[in-house]
């Protein structure tokens, strides 16, 4: 798949998780941040426009905490992610703005896709974040999200809430980083003989069970919901990429239309 279509994405949604901005359960990858907020700020510069989805709330969280495993109680977990939240976007802030550009916290609950006006006062303020060059650094809102007696105003993990925003400003392509390269045939991990799927054009039963389960205690995703969020994007005629939060400067290869990670993308309907 020729990936040269991807160097004139202009509106680019990434999205990093807990275990990529985390060292462990207790401490947080600075470096990672830092390098991040090159990557995010370079991009803006060159005329891009960026918007972080950025999970680790309960991670940071724990880290500032000194805990090493989630309470068990929703009210404490929530409690957690409160403290969390404002520790992750202080960071965000510090490093961002040593490359000179302002960061914007806006913070999402499921219910904003079922209220067309919570919808639409959402999309206005991501686009006048983004009018006035601000980056835009959007979170799940853990301290008031619930999922319970029917009342569904929690996204769940952040793969799904991103390729949500990457709808709601029509943003050309979502840029997950993970702790994987991108999908492969198997678990790499446990299997020698897994191989990493360059470009994937539809999301089937045999693309499905490729998945496989969580990540670290303080994520809640995995592939399963990078797949879904794949396929949501993919029926947006958008494009995704999976790849690896090891060094985030591989964002500059995947816009270069270098094959990196595993794109997301269906392919074009040949006319006759």
């Amino acid at each position: 798949m020729n990936r040269e279509s991807l160097k004139d994405c202009s509106r680019v949604v990434i999205k990093i998780g807990t275990n990529s901005i985390m060292k462990s359960p207790t401490k947080v990858d600075y470096h990672k941040i830092d390098r991040l907020a090159f990557v995010c700020s370079t991009l803006q510069q060159e005329g891009k426009e960026v918007i972080l989805v950025s999970s680790g709330a309960v991670g940071v969280g724990a880290s500032a905490l000194k805990m090493n495993k989630y309470p068990s109680s929703i009210a404490e977990q929530q409690a957690l992610a409160s403290v969390g939240q404002s520790a992750l976007m202080n960071l965000y802030s510090r490093f961002f703005q040593h490359y000179g550009q302002y960061v914007g916290q806006i913070l999402m609950t499921r219910d904003i896709i079922d209220y067309p006006n919570a919808y639409h006062n959402c999309k206005t303020a991501i686009n006048s974040l983004l009018n006035k060059k601000i980056i835009p650094i959007i979170n799940e809102n853990d301290a008031v999200s619930v999922d319970e007696l029917g009342h569904c105003t929690k996204f769940g993990e952040n793969d799904t809430l991103s390729a949500v925003v990457t709808e709601l400003i029509d943003a050309d392509i979502l840029i997950i980083m993970s702790d994987v390269d991108g999908l492969y045939t198997a678990n790499p991990q446990t299997d020698d003989s897994a191989s990493l799927i360059p470009f994937v054009s539809e999301i089937n039963e045999e693309i499905l069970s490729m998945a496989g389960g969580t990540g670290s205690i303080f994520s809640t995703g995995g592939m399963e919901t990078k797949l879904k969020a794949a396929e949501y994007v993919m029926a947006l005629g958008k494009s995704m990429v999976i790849t690896s939060a090891l060094n985030p400067s591989i964002v500059f290869s995947i816009l270069g239309g270098e094959e990196c990670g595993t794109l997301f993308k269906k392919l074009e309907k040949q006319h006759q």
